[in-house]
């Protein structure tokens, strides 16, 4: 039941985040609905990185389940970067919308590496885990170095 759960909430996501862009009345909520994605998919990301690097036992079950939560938010705050929430209370670097196609290989490469930890997870073995885990970890380190203000 809750993998069905999971997999309709993913789904149900991945469908509101298409006319996501359309949705963004002002730039202030473009950042609030990247932001929350990505707090969410960091959330569910760490616990898996927490089982992964050995600093939390491994639990074959809560790593599968974080791994689809983290891959299936991977996919929704790429609609909220339109034009013009560069401003207020964002961290986004102007390079976002300087080269946005740079963006979205970055953003492609890292929702790859997400699902490839989501199918090691299942596979319900840790090394599996860790091996998948250090180049998703590379890809969103390497988009915070490049597009993400300190």
């Amino acid at each position: 039941m809750k993998k069905l759960l999971i997999l309709v909430t993913g789904v149900a996501s991945i469908m509101m985040a298409l006319p996501a862009a359309a949705q963004f009345a002002k730039p202030e909520d473009a950042i609030k609905y990247r932001k929350a994605s990505f707090t969410v998919m960091a959330a569910h990301f760490s616990r898996v990185g927490a089982m992964a690097t050995g600093r939390v036992p491994y639990d074959a079950k809560a790593a599968a389940e974080n791994a689809d939560i983290a891959a299936a938010m991977a996919k929704l705050p790429w609609a909220a970067f339109p034009e013009g929430s560069d401003k207020g209370e964002t961290r986004a670097k102007p390079e976002i919308w300087k080269d946005s196609a740079k963006y979205k290989e970055a953003a492609d490469k890292m929702q790859a590496e997400l699902s490839k930890v989501a199918v090691a997870a299942k596979a319900g073995n840790v090394d599996a885990l860790k091996a998948a885990f250090g180049p998703a970890s590379a890809t969103c380190k390497g988009c915070h170095d490049t597009f993400r203000k300190e």
